[in-house]
């Protein structure tokens, strides 16, 4: 089920009556019922994949009850690999195996060894990377003792199975949203408002910002041999901006409906295009992946402790796997590697916390030395996500091939593609919107509220009405 879909429009008021007015007698009903509309919101798309979530969710409680009651290092050590073993290995057949014998394939034909291998057609479920992770969490905490196991099995499978983040995030540490299960929830207007409000923002992002951009961007990545180096650089920013507006506004719905349920969700984007360098860039963007990389691969293998070699290492191996949680191709193994190269100059000068705080925290506009930063950033990031939007590593490359050597700049593509200079004037529009309220969590705050909330729901009618709703980008992570 769509977050811009019509079935999500009649499912999410439905599910707000029952729970508020219906289920609200216990705490235990609500949180069935939440479980029960979390299986429906993800069985509307396969309920064959139902069992995938049912197995992570049986075998990380029951191991985590076990884990709870162990004293021996190496009985808890065999949990822990046991739980790892069933859903990474599950998530390892269902994205990675067809790769994995493809790439076998052609490497030996590489060598001149003809070879025939029986890949079989495996649907990716939906969302099976953020789920996974967020089960991990749950039985890593509890083996490293930060965490006590769930006493409720049901009050487990409804953070598992929790459908507001359930397809493409946050990833939600059990630390943070498991024990809100627990707690007695009360009807707060005012959060359900801000629910709202980020419900809004978030579809803004996502049906006037990405959906617009992705009629653009597949044109020209499509077609690319026929474009001028204009068309070519336009369709890396309109990319840049269609996978931002669309993760990003998954994300906001996804935090504005579990706010509206009273919930409260970690936050996942901090305005990324705003970022100095590359290190302020992955805290900003992406923010749950990022930490639980850092907290359980990157940590574990040394983090920034160590020579400077292991360091190097660690960085290279945090942002390879990073890029290959995101999908198996090998494009993806290059954004990430792209990543690590970018990092690497600030690790070495040890400037890679160097940005903690807010740009041009107290001024209105940034100064011309953070703007330069800014737009070098944003410019590496585009050259990674080429790409990461390309089929082949070898089309990425003719794509950069083509945009710095046909030498043709000239705006007749603005001229000739219909409303081209209006979606440019949206992501002006964006930018715009984010920079003045970049101190707070979405634009409708502070003053001349309603005229904002006016102005985002005119779009929503003119271009959502007409537009074709897509899925996000993340659900085929």
């Amino acid at each position: 089920m769509l977050f811009n879909s019509l079935e999500f429009l009649i499912f999410l008021p439905l599910c707000f009556i029952v729970y508020w007015f219906v289920a609200n007698r216990s705490l235990k009903l609500q949180n069935v019922f939440i479980l029960v509309a979390s299986y429906v919101f993800y069985g509307w798309w396969d309920y064959r994949f139902l069992s995938l979530i049912a197995l992570s969710t049986v075998v990380d409680y029951f191991i985590g009850d076990l884990l709870s009651k162990q004293d021996s290092a190496s009985s808890r050590k065999r949990l822990l690999l046991a739980s790892l073993i069933v859903n990474l290995g599950v998530l390892g057949f269902f994205k990675y195996y067809n790769f994995f014998v493809d790439s076998w394939i052609t490497a030996w034909s590489g060598l001149g060894v003809e070879m025939h291998g029986s890949t079989l057609n495996i649907i990716l479920p939906v969302g099976i990377s953020f789920y996974t992770f967020q089960t991990l969490s749950y039985t890593i905490d509890i083996y490293r003792k930060k965490l006590e196991p769930s006493e409720s099995f049901v009050n487990f499978a409804a953070y598992v199975a929790f459908f507001p983040q359930l397809v493409a995030g946050p990833i939600e540490r059990a630390m943070n949203l498991l024990p809100q299960f627990s707690r007695k929830r009360t009807f707060d207007k005012e959060q359900a408002i801000s629910g709202i409000h980020l419900i809004l923002w978030g579809l803004f992002k996502k049906v006037v910002i990405a959906d617009s951009c992705a009629t653009y961007v597949n044109s020209i990545f499509d077609n690319y041999q026929d474009h001028n180096s204009l068309t070519l650089l336009l369709g890396a920013v309109y990319f840049a901006f269609q996978i931002y507006g669309d993760f990003s506004g998954y994300s906001d719905i996804a935090i504005g409906t579990g706010r509206v349920f009273g919930f409260d969700l970690m936050r996942n984007f901090k305005l990324p295009y705003f970022s100095r360098d590359i290190a302020e860039f992955w805290r900003r963007w992406h923010i749950s992946l990022s930490t639980w990389f850092r907290d359980y691969v990157y940590i574990p293998l040394g983090g920034s402790r160590g020579n400077r070699w292991q360091q190097l290492r660690n960085v290279a191996v945090i942002f390879i796997v990073s890029g290959f949680w995101h999908g198996a191709n090998w494009t993806f193994l290059v954004w990430g590697a792209l990543h690590a190269l970018f990092f690497v100059p600030l690790l070495l000068v040890n400037k890679n916390r160097r940005n903690l705080d807010q740009v041009a925290h107290s001024s209105v506009l940034p100064s011309l030395k953070e703007f330069l930063q800014m737009g070098t950033t944003f410019m590496l990031t585009t050259i990674a996500w080429v790409f990461f939007r390309a089929d082949t590593v070898g089309i990425a490359w003719e794509y950069f091939v083509r945009l710095f050597t046909s030498g043709n700049f000239s705006v007749s593509y603005l001229n000739i593609e219909r409303y081209s200079i209006e979606m440019l004037g949206l992501i002006v529009v964006l930018l715009l919107f984010e920079w003045f309220h970049r101190k707070y969590e979405h634009p409708f705050v502070g003053r001349f509220i309603w005229i904002k909330i006016s102005l985002v729901c005119l779009m929503l009618l003119t271009l959502g009405v007409f537009s074709n709703h897509q899925e996000f980008i993340y659900f085929q992570f």
